[in-house]
């Protein structure tokens, strides 16, 4: 879908300003949010980040940094729902709105200064205003002909900041290294720094048949992107999955057979939950097991006929982890459905099976009904923590409409 103008909006330092706004003691003060296990910060507020506390550190470490930091615990239930009161602002201002993730989302500006009654600048501040006042998280927004150009612009605004800009935008890309773009990560910058290509202006002004060598379409599509040709067009709905997976972290390494058991029950019942969302059977189901985030083994099995039974993948997955070493403790696992298979283009055979039993059906409607896992498979019992601590019923992957996930 074609648009002249195009918006990126980007909540500064999201999962804090969530926590904020119904914890009015965490503002102005530093604060981080912890991961699941509790252990380390995936979030930090940007009076946390002054004290030199990043993304990833372990709490131990950033106590020592910040001794008067408050942490708390993430809750992706609730930044989800902050994140589509959001959206929903959003759509009202601007005819085309992506959902890019729980953060960030593009947005067509074409009408942004009609809307708002004033010029460009002021109605992107409008509208910053507006997120403000009514949702209560604090927002960086970029407008540019292209969504890479819309983009910068805000990452380069961080934080509470609002940049329009022009086609003509030279002094701007001199002042951004090109390992800020989206799409360029540290091996691509390396091959650009190797030819002399440092800024995004830079990369704007080399030759595109050389970029395409190096970089392939999608670094040639960044060229045109950063002179203002928009290639990339705002996308309202996600494209089908290819394959859907759920899993991630053990709680800590274990080579306790039961906890391993009833961590890969636990993520086939939130991959069944997935295939449900998205109305698709799987034709393949792959285990992976890693540990201490290093691929030590992947399983694969075809399914005797598209499904999403629990009694089918839990099949399929017991066999494959009966064959997975034992010699390394696990750290993360992951459960991955494949060949997907619309439900409502479902061919059947004389030797057809319901996908689902009576009991699957009946499983999915009182969650639905009392709640997120409220009926579990006694199996998932050795895993205390899951049921001593709400979090751990909710992941960011479990949010659907995401466009980078």
């Amino acid at each position: 879908m074609g648009t002249s103008l195009i918006g990126h909006i980007d909540a500064d330092c999201f999962y804090v300003s969530c926590e904020r706004i119904r914890s009015h003691s965490l503002r102005g003060v530093p604060c981080g949010v912890l991961g699941n296990q509790g252990a380390c910060v995936i979030a930090k507020s940007y009076e946390l980040k002054s004290y030199g506390v990043k993304t990833g550190h372990p709490i131990w470490e950033a106590k020592k940094l910040c001794p008067h930091a408050v942490f708390v615990k993430r809750d992706f239930r609730w930044y989800e729902v902050i994140s589509r009161k959001l959206l929903d602002l959003l759509k009202t201002v601007s005819p085309l709105v992506e959902y890019y993730s729980i953060d960030e989302m593009f947005f067509d500006a074409s009408e942004l200064s009609r809307h708002f009654q004033l010029p460009l600048e002021a109605a992107t501040r409008a509208l910053q205003t507006l997120v403000q006042d009514q949702i209560g998280v604090p927002v960086s927004i970029g407008i540019a002909p292209a969504r890479t150009l819309a983009k910068l612009g805000s990452d380069a605004s961080k934080p509470f900041g609002v940049r329009v800009i022009e086609k003509d935008c030279e002094s701007f890309l001199r002042s951004q290294p090109v390992g800020e773009l989206c799409g360029i990560g540290s091996r691509s910058a390396k091959k650009l720094h190797d030819r002399n290509i440092r800024t995004c202006w830079d990369y704007r002004q080399a030759d595109r048949l050389m970029i395409r060598n190096l970089l392939t379409i999608k670094g040639e599509a960044l060229w045109w992107e950063l002179r203002g040709d928009a290639i990339n067009p705002i996308q309202t709905s996600r494209p089908p999955h290819k394959a859907i997976a759920r899993g991630g972290s053990c709680g800590g390494k274990t080579m306790d057979p039961d906890r391993i058991r009833a961590w890969a029950v636990r993520n086939i019942e939130r991959l069944i939950e997935a295939l449900d969302h998205h109305r698709v059977y799987a034709g393949h189901i792959s285990l992976q097991i890693d540990a201490n985030k290093t691929a030590l083994w992947l399983g694969r099995t075809p399914l005797a006929v598209p499904s999403a039974s629990f009694r089918t993948i839990y099949d399929a997955v017991m066999p494959m982890l009966a064959a997975a070493p034992t010699s390394h403790p696990v750290s993360h696992m992951h459960i991955i459905a494949e060949n997907l298979t619309w439900r409502d283009k479902i061919q059947k055979s004389l030797f057809f099976e319901e996908p689902q039993s009576p009991l699957d059906q009946l499983k999915r409607d009182i969650n639905q009904k009392l709640g997120r896992f409220a009926i579990r498979s006694a199996e998932t019992l050795p895993l205390h923590e899951i049921y001593h601590d709400a979090t751990h019923n909710y992941d960011i992957c479990d949010i659907s409409g995401k466009m980078c996930f």
